[in-house]
């Protein structure tokens, strides 16, 4: 009997140690991660990526501005010059010129008198003025030489035109190789497009030509040789 008993408590107490075994390992886990490594934090949100210069967002906020285009300065193309704006000068003879002792040619400006850019555009026309007179002017036959395009005046600005004559040959009074009487004209009235008719005299002596014609530059910034 007594043998039977003490079976008895050692089956169970074995079942109470396998028990708290297994209690234990069931528990062991929970233990473990709460004394061990913390949980992992939630996860970060990552920052956007900057966008590169020249580039637009995807979301349509936050692209980078187009570049406005420059306006053109002062607003435009000046207006053409007038009568009361400019000046014509007074001739003088061209470095280059046709052979002879006639004026052969000249060259003249038109400067910018105003305080307001202008602009002038083509050829001038040109009348031998009798007498020295504008009344009694003998227009010459213009032939136009080169292609005319807008010359830009600021205040005081120039542009430049070349006349070239049928020049006078020989010594004293001279000839003309046509047969024709050379003509002298003290001064010439040179008209200016858009700007009026305007009367000018050679820096030195008359103007000598032949056939009543003259070949003409247009306007230009640059001086003519």
């Amino acid at each position: 009997m007594h043998h039977t008993a003490g079976l008895r408590r050692s089956a169970a107490a074995l079942v109470a140690a396998t028990a708290a075994t297994a209690l234990m390992a069931g528990c062991g886990p929970a233990e473990d991660g709460a004394a061990g490594t913390p949980p992992a934090p939630p996860a970060a949100s990552v920052p956007a990526k900057p966008t590169p210069p020249g580039s637009s967002s995807t979301g349509g906020g936050g692209g980078t501005a187009p570049t406005p285009s420059a306006s053109a300065p002062g607003g435009g193309a000046a207006k053409p010059c007038t009568i009361d704006g400019v000046k014509v000068s007074d001739a003088q003879q061209a470095q280059v010129r046709p052979p002879g002792t006639g004026t052969g040619a000249a060259v003249l400006s038109v400067t910018n008198t105003s305080k307001h850019p202008c602009t002038l555009t083509g050829f001038p026309t040109v009348a031998g003025a009798g007498n020295g007179s504008p009344d009694k002017n003998l227009p010459l036959s213009v032939t136009h030489g080169g292609k005319a395009s807008p010359v830009p005046l600021a205040p005081g600005g120039r542009a430049w035109t070349k006349l070239t004559f049928v020049n006078v040959q020989g010594e004293a009074d001279g000839y003309c190789v046509s047969g024709a009487t050379p003509a002298g004209f003290p001064t010439l009235v040179i008209g200016v497009p858009g700007a009026g008719a305007h009367q000018i005299a050679m820096d030195d002596g008359v103007f000598a030509l032949c056939d009543n014609k003259v070949t003409v530059t247009a306007f230009s910034a640059a001086k003519p040789s």
